[in-house]
């Protein structure tokens, strides 16, 4: 009897324990976990729990911005390349549910979500309920460059980033701002020396390792995974432009030190000579982007941007660069039409080409053709009273963005090399007196145009 009594209270004691472990796992999974974020259970169609993570976190955030009418954009490069591949279904398909989980689900350690900063001003409650809802964050401040002059090089910082951080999943929201040129910038994500570095894996973040600059999208609203999103109504054009995207700033410090050393010209004819040159550029800007030929400030207008962020006033011309490859048969008469009559058309599409358009005044837009070659790229030069050719030799370059005269223009990204090989290692010197033929650091003969071809490579109108 004795022997019996004590196995019913092994068992019963037995039974107890697994009740106790079963009420903890309960608990766990219902409250806790939705709570802290520390797992969530399955959406049809994922393979994973952690599949099922990656969409509850992105459903959670949505939730949470929407209830402070923060409007937000999806510009996760893996997910809209994804979208991008089924966009007219995505486009077309009902609100009912999706049978399975195939874009927020993708395995990547954080979703990506653009923000204008026009639209939110309230940060503070946004975090607190963050808080509330189980998110971790961080937020990332720096200098606001809009603010960056030769007068002022202090600023003010301006939220760039902010990450909300749920479970194993991070969202990333990056903020752009407006700026004079009419498009939208975003800042570099540079942690401050307090922050953790292991609060999620920065280097993989897409928008974050520099500058970026894209034109205003216009969004589209739909359905993915069953989540509402507003997303880029062309997502392979955005991919293209983020492809691209690169910013410099230009360089306020260096130049005012610069102007310590060589005051500006302030005379009447300098500043009417910037505003015709200003002009002169936007038009030619407005002309080429409107033909879709990528284009660049070269010569003495890069300089200019690079050493002084400001035209040189002696220069007397607007130099911008274009790849051979980029040349359409369009821009002549495209800037003949937008009021800039040919001035000289030197060399041909497969050597040395060169155009010159005159604008007002004796302002003129000099346009030079660049060809690339296995080790460098080179543009020419031609002497019209002897058809000697000259070639210009750089080293390779990419290009990048930049903000110059109130708009947005490519520069060479390699900005240093591509001055030094044009100018020499003097170039922060001014240098008023300029022979094209001679002065160039990187200039060298290149033969003679045969004379049976001067009607055709040497055209003076």
């Amino acid at each position: 009897m004795q022997k019996i009594n004590r196995n019913v209270v092994l068992a019963l004691l037995s039974l107890t324990s697994l009740g106790f472990l079963l009420f903890q796992l309960c608990y766990y999974k219902f409250y806790l976990s939705q709570k802290n974020g520390a797992a969530f259970s399955k959406v049809r169609g994922s393979q994973s729990g952690q599949d099922s993570t990656r969409w509850h976190v992105v459903r959670k955030f949505l939730g949470l911005i929407s209830s402070h009418n923060i409007p937000v954009y999806l510009i996760d490069p893996l997910i809209l390349g994804l979208v991008e591949k089924n966009i007219e279904q995505i486009r077309s398909s009902p609100d009912g549910p999706s049978p399975e989980c195939k874009y927020f689900c993708a395995p990547r350690d954080f979703t990506t979500f653009a923000l204008l900063d026009k639209t939110w001003k309230h940060e503070v409650d946004l975090f607190r309920t963050a808080e509330k809802m189980g998110f971790q964050w961080l937020k990332i401040i720096n200098k606001d460059p809009r603010l960056d002059g030769m007068d002022n090089l202090s600023g003010m910082e301006i939220p760039l980033h902010y990450i909300f951080k749920l479970a194993s999943h991070a969202i990333h929201l990056v903020v752009f701002y407006e700026r004079s040129g009419n498009f939208l910038w975003h800042g570099p994500l540079r942690l401050k020396q307090h922050m953790d570095r292991k609060f999620v894996p920065f280097r993989k973040l897409h928008f974050g390792r520099y500058p970026g600059a894209y034109e205003k999208p216009e969004l589209l609203l739909v359905s993915i995974d069953d989540l509402k999103v507003q997303i880029p109504k062309n997502p392979s054009r955005f991919l293209e432009e983020m492809s691209h995207s690169r910013f410099l700033e230009c360089r306020y410090r260096e130049a005012r030190a610069f102007f310590q050393l060589y005051p500006d010209d302030a005379s009447l004819e300098a500043v009417e000579f910037r505003k015709k040159a200003k002009s002169l550029l936007h038009l030619a800007a407005l002309t080429l982007n409107n033909l879709g030929v990528k284009f660049w400030l070269s010569s003495g207008t890069c300089l200019g941007w690079y050493r002084q962020c400001n035209v040189i006033p002696h220069s007397k011309d607007v130099d911008l660069g274009i790849f051979i490859r980029d040349y359409k048969a369009d821009i002549i008469p495209a800037f003949q039409n937008a009021g800039l009559p040919l001035k000289h058309k030197f060399g041909k599409v497969e050597d040395s080409l060169e155009l010159s358009f005159q604008g007002e005044d004796d302002v003129k837009l000099d346009i030079f053709f660049f060809y690339e070659e296995d080790d460098h790229i080179w543009n020419g030069g031609t002497q019209a009273k002897s058809g000697k050719k000259f070639k210009y030799l750089f080293p390779k370059f990419t290009l990048c963005w930049t903000e110059f005269v109130e708009l947005k223009v490519h520069v060479p990204c390699e900005t240093l090399q591509y001055v030094e090989a044009n100018y020499g290692p003097e170039w922060k010197v001014p240098v008023k007196t300029w022979d094209w033929k001679s002065s160039p650091f990187n200039v060298q003969d290149n033969g003679v145009w045969p004379i049976d071809e001067w009607d055709n490579v040497i055209q003076i109108y």
